[in-house]
């Protein structure tokens, strides 16, 4: 589980392919990978991925083909080859942003990303089976980063990005007709499965 506190940048510095999928070598040095261990997760733009090898600042971890298919970002192409990261969080952490599983749900595709202000204005359209699950207020991970939306219509959804998150995330390379990784509420999930089961 992670919380989408982004920890940490980290570079994609080499794309080994699989037969099916790839092995990417990830440099991360301002990660703190001291009480990162073989078999750990970290969540990679939203996406988590087990650390298979470990040398220095840097580490490996191996991508199904299933995931790069329905995921973005970790090619090693997109966003100049950055990442978002996040340990795996631990019982006793806090919970600055929401309960995130590392599973990304679908891909989304960035409306508008203006300057507004001091801040951002991020607008993202969610694919049709996604948008049920995104309430105004309510809480969303976009590229690993747990953000809250401001407004909702339709499949379509606003964020104000406050500068910091702008400035320590890759979200900064967004603009429009980018493609983002999204987790919806698990909370939402739920209860829609509590819903549903009670008429099956």
């Amino acid at each position: 589980m992670f919380t989408g506190i982004v920890a940490a940048t980290g570079k994609i510095t080499h794309v080994q392919p699989l037969e099916k999928g790839v092995r990417l070598t990830v440099q991360a040095p301002t990660l703190g990978l001291e009480d990162v261990g073989l078999g750990d997760s970290v969540a990679h733009n939203g996406v988590c991925l087990t650390v298979i090898e470990k040398s220095g600042d840097s580490y490996k971890v191996d991508v199904s083909r299933e995931t790069l298919d329905c995921t973005v970002g970790l090619d090693g192409v997109l966003n100049n080859a950055e990442v978002n990261l996040e340990k795996a969080m631990q019982l006793t952490d806090r919970l600055g942003g929401h309960l995130v599983s590392g599973h990304v749900d679908g891909v989304g595709e960035v409306r508008k990303f203006d300057k507004i202000g001091e801040s951002h204005e991020l607008v993202i359209r969610a694919p049709k089976e996604l948008a049920k699950y995104i309430a105004r207020k309510g809480s969303v991970t976009v590229n690993g980063v747990s953000l809250t939306t401001n407004t909702v219509d339709g499949a379509d959804f606003s964020i104000n990005l406050i500068p910091h998150t702008v400035q320590v995330t890759t979200l900064k390379y967004l603009k429009a007709g980018a493609k983002v990784n999204l987790e919806v509420d698990l909370i939402a999930r739920y209860c829609e499965r509590l819903l549903t089961a009670e008429k099956d």
